[in-house]
């Protein structure tokens, strides 16, 4: 019986968060009330709070299943990276951004952010600081790799030039997700013009 009731307790959840997608991205967040996610889910407006004390936990949640999915993604690219060290570094920053609008809108994403500024010291704060460490860690595990790889010069500090990169491919997200205009293969294009010049200057061997 314990498994069966965590079994609908997940599925509850999981038609909470499908039904936030959903009216976030077709309403817009600041729109949308508790009342329609959980008309939308087809449980109760209690049952909503029993999983999420407010709006904003629910999209910090959205952000959460977004992140775990791209860290996943980019686990078998740490582990076995392209050749090149711009192929390899753009590879995964380029599945990060693939992804980003798979749950979130621009919008959405404007909102979290706005979240996370405005209250760092509340556990949505902290939790979206956490997801940005485990991507910068993943982005140095990279870097780790090449090195162990004899690709990236091993007298650099991978810590400090994945915070680096990280820093960057974040900056320029937040630029896009800004500007409604921008595509995805703009932002590719601003991200690799910026990407190769450093990849030259930490490669072992002659980058193109």
């Amino acid at each position: 019986m314990a498994g069966l009731r965590e079994r609908q307790k997940a599925d509850r959840e999981k038609r909470i968060l499908q039904a936030a997608v959903a009216r976030f991205r077709a309403d817009g967040y600041r729109a949308v009330r508790i009342e329609d996610l959980a008309e939308a889910a087809e449980v109760s407006v209690g049952t909503v709070y029993n999983y999420y004390r407010t709006k904003g936990d629910i999209l910090i949640a959205t952000v959460t299943m977004e992140v775990e999915e791209v860290l996943d993604e980019g686990e078998p690219l740490v582990a076995d990276p392209p050749d090149g060290v711009a192929e390899a570094v753009l590879a995964l920053i380029f599945s990060y951004y693939d992804h980003s609008l798979e749950y979130l809108s621009k919008e959405m994403w404007r909102s979290a952010m706005a979240l996370s500024i405005e209250a760092p010291e509340t556990p949505n704060g902290r939790r979206y600081l956490e997801l940005d460490r485990r991507l910068a860690g993943q982005v140095t595990a990279l870097l780790e790799t090449l090195q162990a790889r004899g690709a990236v010069r091993a007298d650099l500090d991978a810590e400090a030039l994945g915070q680096l990169l990280f820093n960057n491919l974040n900056m320029e997200f937040i630029e896009f997700v800004k500007d409604e205009g921008m595509t995805l293969a703009q932002l590719r294009a601003r991200v690799a013009r910026q990407v190769r010049p450093l990849a030259r200057m930490i490669a072992t061997k002659e980058e193109p």
